[in-house]
């Protein structure tokens, strides 16, 4: 039987081959029972793993859905020309409508249209949803029921939160618009899609 490598080089190797982020109850998963890693070692490994990535091209990241890999932001208007693909472009009616569903949460449709002044675009709605970026959490007990919006695992994933707390305080919308830019993505303030 061949030993385990240090378990901090395993941590490495897994998570760069991963497809998605991994709990530490998914990691422990990948050995068999009598090898298996306790959570504080897996911790410990992790931490050990941040600190060598620490200064080089990719980065420990702890997201909501677990722990990641990842290109840091720093190097990501290189790494993305690896991508024929380009950056979508937002709106800032979808930044505007994104934004109040983060910080306001849960939100109808109704309330969104309030805020902002404007009738929200079903194109804006569904583009959040297809970006897993917001779901339904449920419906407000009034007449009509008009479902009430929050945001989703994926959407704290991809703007690299662990949590709702993390987001930062309400910012202007220029703010807003350097953030997505240094997401690599595009901002477009003429379209409502």
């Amino acid at each position: 039987m061949n030993a385990l490598p240090p378990l901090n080089i395993l941590l490495e190797a897994i998570l760069s081959a991963a497809q998605s982020p991994l709990k530490i109850s998914d990691i422990q998963t990948l050995f068999d029972v009598h090898e298996q890693p306790s959570t504080e070692d897996i911790k410990e490994a992790l931490q050990i793993l941040k600190y060598k990535l620490d200064g080089r091209g990719v980065e420990l990241v702890e997201v909501a859905s677990g722990y990641r890999i990842q290109v840091p932001q720093q190097y990501s208007q290189w790494v993305s020309r690896l991508y024929d693909e380009k950056p979508q472009r937002y709106s800032r009616a979808l930044l505007e409508t994104l934004a109040l569903i983060a910080y306001r949460q849960p939100i109808s449709r109704g309330d969104i249209e309030e805020i902002r002044g404007v009738s929200v675009s079903s194109n804006i709605m569904k583009t959040l949803q297809e970006r897993e970026w917001i779901k339904v959490l449920g419906q407000r007990e009034v007449p009509g029921r008009p479902n009430l919006y929050g945001t989703t695992k994926q959407f704290l994933d991809d703007f690299n939160l662990k949590q709702l707390s993390e987001l930062p305080p309400l910012i202007e919308l220029e703010k807003l618009e350097k953030t997505v830019e240094q997401m690599g993505l595009s901002f477009n303030v003429n379209e409502e899609s």
